[in-house]
């Protein structure tokens, strides 16, 4: 199954993100964004059910391929308790890839003041999957909805 980016920006290594939850493959396998630094529209990386979402991330559930994907928009963006985004998608709709989920500017993100000790970067993770065992490929550009990688499946 292809996953789509589900934000325009860099692709980097999940192993390089700047936080150990994440570069551990705590959550999972999966990449990283380093997004465009411009109001932007995330979307679904796959169809499927939205099982979860808040407004710095959500989580959506393909049930025929036993995938859920993560998409967390920054790093400790939750402590903006939701200020900065606009969610697009509810808990139980069903979204086809490349569906509009929330809306957010990055460039917001500046590590100081309010958004202190936060990131910008986009974590994409594949739930109950093996750490490891997604490749990130070359770093590249991505705009939104272009192929980020594939599952694998099972």
């Amino acid at each position: 199954m292809k996953l789509l980016a589900p934000c325009a920006g860099r692709v980097i290594p999940i192993t390089e993100v700047e936080d150990p939850v994440f570069a551990g493959e705590m959550v999972g396998p999966g990449v990283a964004i380093e997004p465009l630094l411009e109001p932007a529209t995330v979307v679904s990386p796959i169809a499927g059910k939205v099982v979860k979402v808040h407004p710095h991330a959500f989580v959506v559930l393909n049930e025929q391929d036993k995938l859920g994907v993560l998409v967390h928009l920054g790093i400790n963006t939750v402590k903006l308790e939701g200020k900065g985004f606009e969610v697009l998608a509810a808990q139980g709709d069903y979204v086809e890839a490349g569906d509009q989920m929330v809306r957010w500017n990055p460039a917001d993100i500046t590590g100081e003041g309010e958004t202190a000790g936060m990131l910008r970067t986009v974590p994409v993770v594949l739930l109950d999957r093996p750490a490891g065992s997604v490749d990130a490929g070359p770093a590249r550009e991505v705009h939104a909805g272009d192929t980020l990688f594939d599952s694998g499946g099972e």
